[in-house]
């Protein structure tokens, strides 16, 4: 029994990735307006009403604007941590109490057949978190919003069939940015922001020595970054430790304003 997996958005304007296994469908986040998410599953064949849940990742408004729409509208649990559902009620409006489910990042938990493994991320919300999907014995993660990557996030993601990674900015451009404020700039910039693509192709280095072997480019940046200057870079450092893009490793790319590929991974 395979399972899927597909980036809907990713990028500073709203965050969606859907995975399924068996009879069980997620969304994590739901960054985008509840139609535009429904549109996009659609697009892949998909049905909001057949979701079992929703996960949080944090409560910053690229990832959470669609998921109180797609709750009410759908009757989809919501699940996040205690200190990111103190943070995101006014973002997310009124969800139904029985619709409203609490996990804790570090603990692990099921929707119906998937496995769910969340760890923490230094970003500057509440509680953030990445997760790690089960069905059998694949998995697939994803890590995006995440200011560095600090061992025990390697540590989580080792072995991960494939893994979403953030790749958000380039760092001649963001420096260069006119319309940035200093601060805006120096929060990127720092181990609570988020991670350059200089700092997604080292990381993939070490989780391709750590098992990986799939990745997808994500979370880019739309005025500090391009797809192609995300996936050359990557590829760049890649080729300089002798690791060929294609053959020893695949990439591919989460797109800010479509629907991604559709992924199918034997578990």
């Amino acid at each position: 029994m395979p399972i899927t997996f597909c980036s809907l958005y990713s990028g500073s304007n709203g965050n969606s990735t859907f995975v399924s296994y068996g009879n069980s469908s997620i969304l994590v986040d739901a960054g985008r307006s509840g139609s535009q998410i429904e549109e996009a599953m659609s697009f892949i064949g998909k049905d909001p009403r057949d979701l079992d849940g929703i996960l949080i990742t944090h409560e910053h408004h690229d990832h959470i604007k669609g998921a109180g729409i797609l709750a009410r509208r759908f009757h989809v649990p919501v699940y996040a941590s205690a200190a990111t559902w103190q943070a995101m009620p006014e973002a997310v409006g009124k969800i139904p109490p029985e619709l409203m489910r609490e996990f804790t990042v570090g603990e692990d938990f099921y929707i119906g057949s998937l496995g769910i493994d969340s760890f923490s991320t230094p970003h500057d919300a509440a509680d953030p978190c990445g997760f790690r999907l089960w069905g059998g014995n694949a998995s697939v993660s994803i890590a995006t919003d995440l200011g560095y990557l600090p061992a025990y996030v390697f540590d989580a993601l080792e072995g991960s069939h494939m893994v979403l990674l953030e790749s958000n900015y380039d760092p001649d451009l963001l420096r260069n940015n006119e319309h940035y404020r200093y601060m805006l700039k120096q929060r990127i910039f720092s181990r609570k922001g988020h991670l350059s693509n200089m700092d997604c192709a080292n990381g993939m280095i070490e989780l391709l020595n750590r098992g990986t072997k799939n990745f997808i480019l994500g979370h880019l940046s739309g005025e500090n970054n391009t797809p192609e200057l995300a996936y050359q870079t990557s590829c760049t450092r890649l080729e300089l430790e002798g690791i060929r893009p294609g053959e020893d490793v695949n990439l591919s790319m989460a797109w800010r304003d479509r629907v991604g590929t559709l992924f199918t991974l034997d578990s």
